[in-house]
């Protein structure tokens, strides 16, 4: 790919650059040892089952993250058998806070806005929670639009909409780098984006869409930014 042209780099925050699955894993498997589940579901399923009732719910009306990350986890624990409260929902919050950046996220980003590039997050969050992710990732980002911002959840297309009225270039000249082939690389090829798949874990393409670029992690974005 021709990176001569590329002017601004999207990014999906969490997967992509914070350790979502690590963490939401690791925070559905405590509750489900403090539920005294007797027979519990790994991490990694529990997230699995979590993200697909999570995405049930942000088909509907607008509502915060916030509300979602609670509602998302009220039904999972009725499904388990679990105990649930607000005050459990308010700790999913809480923790997404505090999920750290993947290793080479901070170096990869520096790399790259070091190169000219602009960086621009494009998240399914509030402000609130990003804020804290912004300083666990410690680098330089030069905007961010939320769920919040646009009263919408990606993969619907008004984030993608408003990173081209911030990005101020054409999509031609934007490259949106994500792991999610649903929330991410599908709806922003859509809109002229070009796209880097963040393949962490060396899987088979999960849709029908086709990235320009895929790499393992992000140093291949600090490649990309270097050739240029």
């Amino acid at each position: 790919m021709d990176t001569a042209t590329l002017a601004c780099c999207t990014f999906d925050c969490y997967g992509t650059l914070i350790d979502w699955e690590g963490g939401l894993g690791a925070f559905l498997y405590d509750y489900a040892l403090q539920s005294r589940d007797t027979a519990p579901m790994s991490g990694g399923e529990l997230r699995t089952r979590w993200e697909a009732i999570q995405f049930e719910v942000i088909q509907g009306d607008y509502r915060r993250y916030a509300d979602v990350l609670a509602e998302s986890l009220r039904l999972l624990a009725g499904e388990r058998g679990w105990p649930y409260s607000q005050d459990e929902g308010k700790a999913l919050a809480r923790s997404m806070r505090s999920w750290q950046p993947f290793p080479d996220t901070a170096p990869a980003l520096r790399r790259a806005h070091d190169a000219g590039l602009r960086l621009i997050i494009v998240a399914n969050t509030d402000r609130d929670i990003i804020e804290h992710s912004l300083r666990q990732i410690d680098a330089a980002i030069d905007d961010v639009v939320t769920a919040e911002d646009v009263r919408s959840y990606k993969p619907a297309r008004p984030h993608f909409e408003r990173a081209l009225e911030v990005a101020g270039v054409g999509a031609e000249q934007i490259l949106h780098v994500a792991f999610g082939f649903k929330y991410d690389i599908g709806p922003a090829q859509e809109l002229g984006f070009r796209t880097a798949w963040v393949n962490r874990r060396g899987e088979s393409r999960p849709g029908p869409a086709r990235p320009d670029l895929e790499w393992r992690d992000l140093w291949g974005l600090a490649q990309l930014a270097d050739a240029r």
